[in-house]
């Protein structure tokens, strides 16, 4: 999964993979962070892996935390 672009549910790309962290959320690289820090994404969140990881949030839910 390391290096896999990274697309919200209304097909914005959110970053790109840098590492599992734990068994339970995915660290994004922060070199593909508009604001240059890591962020961090639930599994739960992610609906499914193909050539990409595809998230079940929108941009705007993600950002609201919903």
């Amino acid at each position: 999964m390391e290096h896999m672009e990274v697309f919200a549910s209304d097909g914005t790309k959110v970053g790109t993979v840098d590492h599992m962290e734990g068994s339970d959320r995915i660290k994004l690289a922060k070199s593909t962070s508009p604001d240059g820090e890591h962020h961090f994404v639930p599994l739960t969140w992610v609906d499914h892996v193909d050539q990409h990881v595809h998230l079940n949030k929108t941009v705007s839910e993600m950002k609201s935390g919903r």
